[in-house]
């Protein structure tokens, strides 16, 4: 400790005697501060390994349960196969109406020391494998501990078009989503908008049947009869009872002309052919219509490609929107976690800002003063410069919990500049001149300035080399400390005394203007 004491005073003796070198330097981090917040990769929480992957299964919307049931087990073998795979739970159906050419799968992963791969190497593993079963599309994600959004789909991240119109949803939905396909960093690109089925429309000459005297509700019921499998009667025996449900056989169900085999009865008791006061249109419909508020709305999922941050990709989906010539009444957003990241994203500087003038307020009732808390608050890019370019360092994106780091350092850092201007302002007010108060201060105060911080660093360090379940959730925090500290270490020290100096001038120039004006 002794050498470092002694090198430090060689080295501060230089930077007090080129001050003007020094307050560019300071006056230079500001800058890279901000420009390396515009250019680091920004995500919204840090990918986990919770051991646990989301699987959807989709196949046509006219698939037949049991041709979705063998074509889910086809998939669950192929995922079964994979060494890194324990178990798996599957089910067809999302138990809503209109999803039986759905599927759903939980599948369970091996410990991480026996997997020795992550969740996501994992799926991008299965995902060449699972695309040669005919028939259905798979969508694998892994599980997160933090979901926020409301809003679950075949992949991780979701992004919304809706309109007033829903044909024109329907027209413009498929071509976004070739569109992003295109994009070489999202992956699992999809919607929820079904596609259209067959369906008989029975049009009523209501003319033909006021001729004929029959009502619309007697055309209602012979087809409910009919196709509904209406339940008509209830028998009752001594130990049970039967429920007794009308409809006509199987095979007449699955055929159109079946329509033309019904009769309805007129108001005095006729039966009348139904053909003979209706016709029978063949046409499409979808099989759901999902909804954003009170206009239809189509839900694109994705999920992102190694390497791509979530940053990136949301400006992509607005890029790719545009490209491709969205008419004015096609609205898009980002939805789900997808949302929430971008208010977040936009939120930051806010909040940041709203720290530091925290701070200042806070000094300055302290200090009783408005330039030495603009001393401590000095100390603050150098940690904001060591984090960002720690993150980028290490391939780690600029999170929530990245930022829940940077606000930790602006309580930390700034200590360094409160131990030494505290020290400085009382040995000004024994008598000694701000030039010998800030070199008293830096020699007495760099002791306990550098093991408090060898301290807070030395405990984040297992944070930044966390590895195992949720060890991705604490490493950008980690990360972000150390390389704070870090940077901040061997700048503010150095800084600190130079600003200060500086604005003791200023504050004798303020003083003799307001002299001379007297």
């Amino acid at each position: 400790m002794a050498w470092m004491e002694h090198s430090y005073q060689s080295g501060l003796g230089w930077v007090l005697a080129h001050q003007r070198i020094m307050l560019g330097v300071m006056l230079g981090t500001v800058g890279l501060t901000v420009y390396l917040y515009g250019v680091v990769p920004k995500g919204f929480f840090p990918p986990q390994d919770t051991g646990l992957i989301f699987g959807s299964i989709e196949g046509r919307v006219d698939i037949s349960f049991r041709a979705i049931s063998e074509r889910q087990q086809k998939v669950a073998e192929v995922i079964l196969a994979d060494p890194a795979v324990a178990g798996l739970g599957s089910f067809v159906g999302a138990g809503s109406f209109g999803t039986n050419h759905q599927g759903r799968m939980f599948i369970n992963l091996k410990p991480l020391g026996e997997r020795k791969i992550s969740s996501q190497d994992v799926v991008n593993r299965l995902r060449p494998k699972l695309a040669q079963v005919a028939g259905v599309s798979v969508f694998l994600f892994p599980g997160q501990d933090i979901r926020v959004g409301g809003r679950m789909g075949k992949a991780q991240f979701q992004f919304v078009l809706w309109s007033e119109s829903l044909e024109e949803l329907r027209e413009w939905t498929p071509r976004l989503v070739d569109r992003l396909k295109q994009e070489a960093g999202l992956v699992d690109v999809s919607s929820d908008q079904d596609a259209a089925i067959p369906q008989a429309q029975v049009v009523v000459d209501r003319d033909a049947a006021a001729r004929l005297g029959v009502s619309m509700s007697e055309v209602d019921q012979v087809l409910q009869d009919a196709f509904a499998q209406r339940q008509v009667s209830t028998i009752y025996t001594q130990r049970n009872q039967y429920k007794v449900v009308l409809e006509v056989e199987p095979q007449f169900q699955e055929d159109p002309a079946s329509l033309h085999l019904l009769w309805v009865r007129t108001a005095d008791g006729r039966q009348v052919p139904l053909d003979s006061l209706a016709r029978f249109e063949p046409t499409t419909a979808p099989v759901t219509v999902a909804h954003q508020g009170q206009f239809p709305a189509a839900t694109l999922t994705f999920n992102l490609a190694p390497g791509t941050p979530l940053g990136e990709a949301t400006e992509r989906l607005a890029v790719s929107a545009r490209s491709i010539g969205l008419p004015a009444g096609v609205h898009y957003e980002l939805a789900g976690n997808a949302k929430v990241f971008a208010e977040s994203l936009g939120g930051q500087p806010i909040l940041i800002g709203a720290a530091l003038l925290t701070i200042y307020i806070v000094l300055g009732v302290l200090y009783e003063s408005t330039l030495h808390p603009l001393t401590i608050i000095s100390t603050l890019p150098s940690a904001g410069i060591g984090a960002l370019l720690a993150l980028m360092a290490t391939g780690t994106e600029l999170t929530l919990i990245s930022i829940i780091g940077v606000f930790l350092l602006m309580g930390i850092v700034k200590k360094n500049g409160i131990l030494m201007v505290d020290f400085a302002i009382e040995a000004e007010r024994r008598g000694a001149t701000p030039d010998d108060a800030i070199r008293e201060a830096c020699r007495i105060r760099f002791r306990p300035i550098t093991m408090t911080t060898l301290t807070a660093l030395l405990g984040a360090v297992p944070l930044a080399l966390a590895s195992g379940p949720g060890g991705a959730l604490r490493q950008p925090l980690g990360i972000a400390i150390v390389g704070g500290l870090l940077l901040s270490q061997l700048l503010t020290l150095y800084t600190t005394p130079v600003v200060y100096l500086s604005l003791a001038r200023f504050s004798r120039w303020r003083k003799g203007l307001k002299a001379q004006e007297i």
